[in-house]
């Protein structure tokens, strides 16, 4: 998976930090940009389509899928199996496009060592009291969760060095300029323009 004309970019964040809005915003402003439909074995919520939200399988499917090493990354959450296939990928980055994964940290990992040179980014929140604001202004989780959650925060801010870049996410806006930065600055690194480097110098 190393020869691939299009690239691969991963998000990864602790819950509450505005990785989802960055994410939505970036593959919708950016032409040649496209989220990753991962496999699954939780059922579809009302609106979901198969093929588009995500490739929906029951366990033995998966099951199979994992034997013959079908998946890039796949990871178990909340008793449901989500993974990245291997061939869907493949496909779509040999066509050109660009794919963004938003993915937890273990996904995150796992991908980094099939495919070297993904893009790896980490949305940071300013501090723990705002994330925990956030989290609590949200209106969704008893006290119970939220103390969860900020548990399993600091274990993922704990994997930040895996990560090639890190946004702190104190303005939206400020993080989502960040980010198109870098998605723009990957597409013309040096190796990915060889090609038509050497087409334009043939022309001299």
């Amino acid at each position: 998976m190393h020869s691939h004309p299009g690239n691969v970019f991963v998000i990864s964040a602790p819950s509450g930090t505005g990785k989802s809005t960055l994410a939505n915003r970036l593959v919708a402003s950016l032409e040649g940009l496209m989220f990753s439909t991962s496999f699954t074995t939780r059922p579809p919520r009302p609106g979901e389509v198969d093929g588009k939200d995500y490739f929906f399988v029951d366990d033995a499917a998966f099951d199979e899928m994992v034997r013959h090493d079908e998946f890039v990354e796949w990871v178990q959450v909340y008793g449901q199996r989500y993974g990245t296939g291997r061939e869907w990928l493949r496909g779509v980055l040999n066509s050109g496009k660009d794919v963004l994964l938003d993915i937890e940290t273990t996904g995150a990992l796992n991908l980094r060592r099939a495919i070297s040179d993904a893009v790896m980014i980490f949305i940071l929140p300013p501090s723990a009291n705002e994330l925990e604001q956030r989290l609590r202004g949200r209106g969704k989780d008893s006290e119970s969760q939220i103390q969860a959650r900020m548990q399993h925060a600091r274990h993922e801010l704990e994997l930040y060095h895996a990560y090639d870049f890190l946004v702190v996410n104190e303005d939206l806006e400020s993080a989502y300029r960040q980010m198109e930065s870098i998605v723009w600055a990957t597409r013309v690194r040096r190796e990915r323009m060889v090609g038509r480097a050497q087409d334009i110098l043939r022309e001299f």
